[in-house]
């Protein structure tokens, strides 16, 4: 069954793309639930200012912003600026509206969509902040050209070159700024995902510390990051129990401070470049199998082994 309603149009500029509509076609894509231009939207790329009145959502042109009328253009005079003076770019704008909903999208088959206004301020800051300043030329460690590796200059490479057939023409770099998107709509996809597994994991270590026999001690049934969660709420752990890939268990001491390569407990010098027979027997935990030689990682056999490893090092 078809539908006689009319697709959306989205509209942004045409000719030479930047990161910043490029970033945002992404995001409304995320958040709009779209797929496919053609399918169930219209990807407009113009200059015609009749054709941008008649859209639906126009962002990165058109001289206008009012999100009451989707219109998300940032060249203007008056145009908005972040509460520190920063000037929005089209993907600013366009995120401040859709951004939590983009997140919200890509966390909804894990069922993690509780995480997305932490996740999407998180991204707004360290992600489309650096966007916005390059866009407007204000990034406060140079142009966007002195970061070929950056996102920006990533997308700015998908533009078609001068003497491409592409070039040229009334749907001049379309197919360009499509590709473009999809790189865009990846790593946005993994950076989401990779803050929802760190948040997943700050609460698993919080509930692990909250239920541990001595809070010095914090064990964990899977390994996961855990360093940034002790240090950002203050937790008195001196070693961590987790298993390893390999099947053993591994006692992990905890440096004084991120970065450091201290700890607040090494493990006994006596145990120091011992393994095997040799660590068991100084030790008296059967199932030993290793403490490195300078005394900041340590591994048993089992759970309960690292656990009694980690027991004899504060006794000691």
């Amino acid at each position: 069954m078809t539908s006689d309603k009319p697709l959306p149009v989205l509209a942004t500029h045409s000719g030479k793309f930047h990161c910043d509509e490029v970033f945002a076609y992404a995001v409304l894509r995320l958040a709009l639930g779209l797929r496919e231009p053609g399918r169930d939207h219209v990807l407009l790329r113009t200059r015609k200012p009749e054709a941008i009145a008649s859209a639906d959502i126009v962002w990165d042109v058109g001289f206008v912003f009012d999100e009451a009328t989707s219109r998300f253009d940032h060249h203007q005079r008056g145009a908005p600026l972040r509460a520190d003076g920063t000037p929005y770019s089209s993907a600013g704008l366009i995120w401040r509206v859709y951004g939590e909903r983009a997140v919200a999208a890509l966390l909804k088959e894990g069922g993690a969509e509780g995480f997305a206004p932490a996740i999407a301020a998180e991204i707004d800051e360290t992600v489309v902040r650096r966007i916005d300043e390059n866009d407007n030329g204000v990034a406060a460690d140079g142009p966007v050209r002195s970061d070929t590796l950056g996102l920006a200059s990533l997308v700015g490479d998908f533009n078609p070159s001068w003497d491409e057939a592409t070039a040229n023409g009334a749907t001049a770099g379309d197919a360009a700024f499509l590709e473009a998107a999809a790189l865009v709509s990846g790593i946005l996809g993994r950076r989401v995902d990779g803050l929802r597994a760190r948040l997943a994991a700050e609460a698993l270590v919080l509930a692990a510390h909250a239920a541990a026999e001595d809070p010095r001690i914090l064990v964990l049934e899977r390994g996961m990051p855990w360093k940034n969660v002790v240090f950002s709420h203050d937790l008195p752990v001196l070693f961590t129990v987790s298993p390893a890939s390999n099947g053993n268990w591994m006692l992990d001491t905890v440096p004084p401070e991120p970065g450091s390569f201290a700890q607040r407990l090494p493990l006994p010098e006596a145990w120091a470049g011992l393994d095997a027979e040799a660590l068991a027997a100084e030790t008296g935990v059967g199932d030993a199998v290793f403490v490195h030689l300078r005394r900041f990682v340590g591994a048993a056999k089992s759970r309960d082994g690292a656990v009694e490893l980690a027991r004899k090092a504060m006794a000691a």
